[in-house]
Formats: C-alpha cells, structure tokens, sequence
C-alpha cells in the first residue's frame, strides 16, 4: 500500500467520543490580564511593514476567561490559542487582521454571526472544537483551508460554496447533530470528516469532485446511494457503525471503483451475514485495503474470476 493511503487510513485510529454540549453554566468574571498575556506571547518575528519585531504567537489556556479585551492592542499576532475557558465574545480579536491561525476550542460559542471571521481575510486554519456552535451562518474565510468544527450542535450545513471557500481543503464536522452530507458545494475540498452524526442519506456528494477522504462513521446510513461518478479522486471511505443490512445497498460503490482504495465498512449489520469482502471486492476490483486487512492476491483472483463469470451470464 502507498505512503499516502496508509495515512488515510490510520484516519480510523484517531476517532474519539464527543461529549455532550456542555450546558449553560454560571463563571466567574475573568477577564485576561495583561501578565497573562505577557507570560503567553512567543515566536519573535518582524511585523508585516518589516520596520520593526513583535510576538506573533499567543497560547493562553485553561484560564478560566470570560473576556479578552485585552487582546485588542496585539495587532501583530498570528498564531492565537484560547482554548479552555469560557469564551462567548472574540470581537476584541477584530483588530488582529494578520490572523493566520485560530484555535478556540472547548469554550461557550455559540453563534458565528456575532464574531468577526470576516476582519481576518488571512486565517488560514480555524479550530472551534466543543463550543455550542449551531449553524454555519457566519462563517466566512476566503484564505481558509482546514476548518474543524467537531463537538458542536450544528443541525444543518449551508453557505458553503466555492465562492466564499475556494481554498478550503480539510473541513472536520464529527460530533454534530447533522441528518445529511447536502449543502457543501466545495469542488476543491480534499478531506470530509462526518462521523458521529444522524446521518441518513447521502447526498449532494456530485459537487464533491476532488475529494479523497470521505468519514462517515457511526451514523444512520441505510445504504450507500448517494456516491457518485463525479467523485474522481475518492480514496479512503469509512461507512464503520452504520445500518446497512444489504448486499444491494452496496451498489453505489461502482461509481467510484476507479479510484477508491481503502473501504472500511465494519460493524455493519451485512458484515456479520454475508461473504460480504467478496461482494465488495466484485465492485470494487482497484480496493486495496478492506476494513483492517489489505486485499490478499488469492482475494483478488477469486473476485477476478466471478467478475468473468457475471459477465458471462450477461452475454
């Protein structure tokens, strides 16, 4: 197996359980200060008229914030971590345009609109892993190439499209609250990462032309209609931990078996009464790796040879 499809695959490895939104709980005030934000700055670099040197880098976590006015002056930063506290308001950031990096995970966030994404037309990764996020209206960010939203209370996708996300590359939905893959009209997006959601049907994936990396574990899926000829580059597909009972609900596969590479399709109720690594090695005669086991060259003559056999009973 290649390099790079063996990095694809390890994506299994690395899911995790998201807890439960955490509710609304009383804080105390605690607005950052400004030795905090003092014993937080590193990564000396020259500022962007290049006449002098400032702090670009800003890490301060699990302090317990409410508020981050202080923020406002430390216009030169670009790499920000505010992860771990108890944030509602990142409007003071608003000044800070040479953003490149944003990570405000596990704080109390809960609508996009009221934050100012669109005064950083730089940020190029943003993370707001575990907050109360519910929808993505708001969420703007022409340079942005890997958005993670994982752990949130999104019920439905909308405003993604090309002309406001042209570089956008990894988007990371795991966790949510979402019943459909509709609504992401992203040509360019590479890797979709959908587990854990109440995802039952497919759909809108024919927009998804480049994309390599499709995760869609543990949701609600019946079948895999919905996978299109217009997936040209799909590699890795995890369907683990859903409902597909079927034989016939793998049908769809043929649509991307020029490309696809690693399937991982275990803990499906068809796993445990079908031959089903046959079945689908008849669909997909290019697979290399089929849940955790590469594709062994006796599978594949076998499959070779009953792919001979339909095609006669065809003629």
């Amino acid at each position: 197996m290649s390099e790079a499809l063996e990095n694809l695959s390890n994506v299994e490895e690395q899911d995790e359980e998201f807890p439960e939104v955490r509710e609304d709980i009383k804080v105390p005030d605690c607005p950052l200060m400004q030795e905090t934000v003092s014993a937080g700055l590193s990564l000396l670099c020259r500022t962007g008229n290049g006449l002098g040197h400032a702090f670009v880098k800003l890490e301060v976590t699990e302090k317990g914030l409410t508020e981050i006015s202080a923020l406002s002056t430390f216009v030169h930063l670009r790499f920000v971590d505010l992860s771990h506290n108890y944030l509602t308001d990142l409007n003071p950031l608003a000044t800070l345009t040479q953003l490149l990096w944003l990570k405000v995970d596990n704080n109390c966030l809960s609508c996009l609109r009221m934050q100012p994404l669109a005064q950083f037309p730089y940020l190029q990764w943003l993370s707001l892993v575990l907050n109360r996020v519910t929808d993505l209206h708001g969420l703007i960010g022409p340079a942005l190439e890997c958005v993670n939203l994982n752990g949130n209370a999104i019920k439905r996708v909308s405003g993604l499209h090309s002309s406001s996300f042209g570089n956008l590359v990894t988007l990371e939905l795991r966790g949510n609250k979402l019943e459909t893959t509709d609504n992401i009209d992203l040509p360019n997006l590479r890797h979709l990462y959908m587990a854990q959601n109440l995802i039952k049907k497919l759909e809108g994936l024919d927009k998804l032309e480049r994309l390599i990396t499709l995760h869609l574990r543990d949701n609600q899926l019946e079948s895999l209609d919905g996978l299109s000829p217009n997936m040209k580059c799909i590699q890795y597909l995890n369907v683990r931990g859903n409902c597909i009972i079927e034989e016939n609900a793998l049908q769809c596969l043929k649509y991307v078996s020029r490309s696809l590479r690693c399937l991982v399709i275990a803990d499906n109720p068809l796993v445990d009464t079908t031959d089903y690594r046959m079945s689908v090695l008849v669909l997909l005669p290019q697979l290399e790796r089929l849940d955790k086991d590469n594709v062994s060259p006796d599978e594949r003559a076998e499959a070779e040879e009953r792919i001979l056999e339909l095609e006669e009973l065809a003629l």
